[in-house]
């Protein structure tokens, strides 16, 4: 799809952690994610937040983090820089797994 200049390509991140990492190594990996957005320039937004939802459909996910880009190269950018491949770094001993999406927000 072709992004219009108004539109955001957004990229959600699920994290869902293993029954072995505590609530302070949680809590480091949310911060530590926040402080991508002010460390790779092509992040254009960023917002996060734990799963509330009364359905239980959410399978083991408990993070939702929600990065914004303006274009497809602003998301290429993030996905290779320095920051971004050290946090991913950070993760493996703690994540049970992890799920990206990323879309064209459509507005209606």
């Amino acid at each position: 799809m072709s992004a219009n200049l108004s539109a955001s390509l957004r990229h959600v991140v699920l994290f869902a952690f293993k029954d072995a990492a505590g609530a302070d190594e949680i809590d480091a990996i949310a911060s530590d994610f926040a402080t991508l957005k002010n460390a790779i320039p092509a992040v254009a937004g960023f917002e996060w937040g734990t799963n509330v939802s009364p359905e239980g459909l959410n399978q083991g996910f408990t993070h939702c983090f929600t990065l914004s880009f303006r274009s497809v190269e602003d998301r290429d950018a993030y996905l290779v820089h320095p920051e971004h491949q050290r946090f991913v770094s950070t993760l493996g001993g703690l994540l049970e797994k992890s799920l990206v999406i990323d879309y064209w927000a459509q507005e209606e």
